[in-house]
C-alpha cells in the first residue's frame, strides 16, 4: 500500500501548477494504491509548444529527471493493483461459484487489461497527432474528443471534467469502503471479549469519526510518512496471518461441498467485486509516462507482466478462499477468522490500524485537488480555516456514505466497482478508441468497433446490474 507516492506527485504537481497549468490532473492517482515515487516524477513541462516534426514519437520528447526502468514501472503496476480489495475477491467467488469465480477472474483480468492497452495506444495516438509527450488520463479524454470528429469536439472539456470528478468520487468512495473496513474489523475483534458490542457498528463509525478528523488535519505529506510505513507493516501482518488460516487444514475440505455455480443473480455482484479489486486505472497513465522507452505495452510488457501476476494472485486467493470457507465467506476474508486465537486477532487489530491510517493518505489526494478547485474564490486570510472546514467537513460527508451503507461492506465494493471502474476502467476507455480511430477506421469489418460497442455495452450492464442488486441487497 504505498498511497503516500501518489501524494508526493499530487503535492509536487500542485505546487508547479501555476507554472505549468496542464502538466497534471486528477487523472494521476488511483482508488487503489500508487506507485509512482518522487524520485521518478516528470519534469512539469505542461502542455509543451508543439514540435514540428513528421513523425512524432511521444518518448523522444519526454523529459525526465529519473525515467522509469522496465523493472520499477512493473513494480509501482503491481503495487497499485493490490490492495485490500484483495480480501474481498473470496466473497466474489461465492456470489459466482466455485468454477465460474475462476473462469470469470481471468476473463475480467483479461479485460481489464485490454482496456488499459487500448486506453495507453490512444493515448499514445493522441500525442503524435497533437505532438505532445504525454497525456494523463483526464487529458487524453479531452484531447481525443478535442481532436476528433467536429460534433464532438465541443464535448472536450466536459469529457475531461466528467473523468477527473469520476476519479475523484472514486477516492473518496473509496474512503467510505475503508472506514466500513476498520468498523468490520473493530466489530469482530472487540465482539469477543464485549459481546454486547456486536452491533456497535455504527457507534465505531462514530468513535473513530473524531480521530480521523483530528489526523486529516495533517497538511505536510512529510508528516505522514511514519503512519504510510506502519500501514504498510500491518497490511503485510494480517495479509500473512490471513494466508495461514486459509490454507491450514484445506486438505479437508472436500470439492463436492463448494457449488461451481451460485445462479445467474449473483454475477453482478461477482464483476462489480473482481472490477473493485484489480481495477488501477487511475495509476496507469502516470506509470507509463514515466517511462522513456516503449515496453510499457507488448509481450512481453511491463502491463502485459503485472497484469499476469495479478489475475494469477487474485484468482488464487478467490478460489482458495471461497474453496475454504464455502457459504460461510464473507465480505472480507478476515471476518472468517476465529475470533477466540490471538492470531485472528491480530489480523483484526491490524486491519484496523492499517486501513486507517491508508485513509488519511488516500484522504490527501482528493482533498488537495477540491481545495486548489475552490481556493482562488476565498480570501487569502481565510484559508486557514477554510482547509480545516473543508477537511471536517469532507471526512464527516465520506463517514456518512459508510454510515449509509451500516454493516454492508460487499455491498458498497459492489456499488464502487459498478459505479466507478465500470464507467472508468471500460466504457471510457473504449469510447476514446472509437474516436481517436474515427479517422482511420476500425479495421476490417469494423471490428474494432463491434468489439468497442460490445465492451461499452458490457460496462452499462454491470453499471446498472450491479447498483440494482447492490441497492436490493440494502433494504
Amino acid at each position: 500500500m504505498n498511497e503516500l507516492r501518489i501524494s508526493q506527485v499530487w503535492k509536487m504537481a500542485s505546487e508547479k501548477k501555476e507554472k505549468y497549468p496542464s502538466t497534471f490532473t486528477i487523472d494521476n492517482f488511483s482508488s487503489t494504491a500508487t506507485l509512482t515515487n518522487n524520485d521518478q516524477i516528470k519534469v512539469p513541462i505542461g502542455l509543451p509548444e508543439k514540435v514540428e516534426a513528421t513523425d512524432y514519437n511521444p518518448y523522444e520528447h519526454r523529459n525526465l529527471v529519473h525515467p522509469n526502468s522496465f523493472s520499477g514501472a512493473l513494480i509501482h503496476l503491481l503495487k497499485s493493483s493490490l490492495g485490500t480489495g484483495i480480501l474481498a475477491i473470496p466473497r466474489a467467488f461465492k456470489s459466482a461459484g466455485l468454477l465460474v469465480g475462476l473462469f470469470g477472474t481471468i476473463i475480467i483480468g483479461l479485460l481489464c487489461t485490454h482496456t488499459i492497452h487500448i486506453l495507453v495506444r490512444a493515448s499514445h495516438k493522441v500525442c503524435a497527432k497533437s505532438k505532445l509527450p504525454s497525456l494523463g488520463f483526464a487529458d487524453t479524454a479531452e484531447e481525443a474528443f478535442r481532436t476528433g470528429p467536429k460534433p464532438l469536439r465541443p464535448w472536450s472539456r466536459f469529457a475531461k471534467n466528467f473523468v477527473e470528478i469520476a476519479l475523484v468520487l472514486t477516492y473518496y468512495c473509496g474512503n467510505a469502503v475503508y472506514i466500513v473496513f476498520i468498523t468490520v474489523s473493530m466489530t469482530k475483534l472487540f465482539s469477543y471479549y464485549f459481546p454486547e458490542t456486536a452491533t456497535w457498528d455504527q457507534y465505531f463509525k462514530l468513535m473513530i469519526l473524531i480521530p480521523l478528523i483530528i489526523c486529516c488535519q495533517v497538511r505536510e505529506l512529510k508528516h505522514l510518512v511514519p503512519f504510510s510505513f506502519l500501514a504498510n507493516t500491518m497490511m503485510v501482518v494480517a495479509f500473512g496471518i490471513t494466508l495461514y488460516y486459509i490454507f491450514y487444514d484445506i486438505g479437508q475440505v472436500q470439492l463436492a461441498d463448494r457449488k461451481m455455480f451460485n445462479g445467474w443473480e449473483g454475477i453482478p455482484s461477482f464483476f462489480s467485486t473482481v472490477l473493485f479489486a484489480m481495477e488501477g486505472i487511475g495509476t496507469i497513465m502516470p506509470v507509463e509516462n514515466s517511462m522513456v522507452e516503449p515496453r510499457f505495452l507488448g509481450c512481453p510488457g511491463v502491463l502485459n507482466s503485472a497484469m499476469s501476476v495479478v489475475v494469477c494472485l487474485y484468482t488464487a486467493i478467490g478460489f482458495f478462499g471461497y474453496y475454504k470457507y464455502g457459504e460461510s465467506t464473507e465480505a472480507t476474508i478476515t471476518r472468517n477468522l476465529p475470533s477466540s486465537e490471538i492470531a485472528a486477532q491480530i489480523v483484526q487489530a491490524s486491519i484496523s490500524i492499517a486501513v486507517f491510517f491508508t485513509f488519511m493518505l488516500q484522504f490527501y489526494v482528493p482533498l488537495d485537488i477540491t481545495w486548489n478547485r475552490i481556493k482562488h474564490r476565498i480570501p487569502e486570510n481565510r484559508h486557514n480555516i477554510s482547509q480545516i472546514l473543508l477537511r471536517t467537513g469532507l471526512v464527516i460527508f465520506v463517514t456518512g456514505i459508510a454510515a449509509a451503507g451500516g454493516e454492508h461492506l460487499g455491498v458498497l465494493i459492489d456499488l464502487v466497482g459498478a459505479i466507478f471502474f465500470s464507467t472508468l476502467g471500460l466504457f471510457v476507455p473504449a469510447l476514446i478508441e472509437i474516436i481517436v480511430d474515427w479517422d482511420e477506421g476500425w479495421g476490417r469489418f469494423q471490428w474494432r468497433l463491434i468489439k468497442d460497442v460490445l465492451i461499452m455495452t458490457l460496462a452499462v450492464f454491470g453499471l446498472v446490474s450491479g447498483s440494482y442488486y447492490a441497492a436490493l441487497e440494502m433494504k
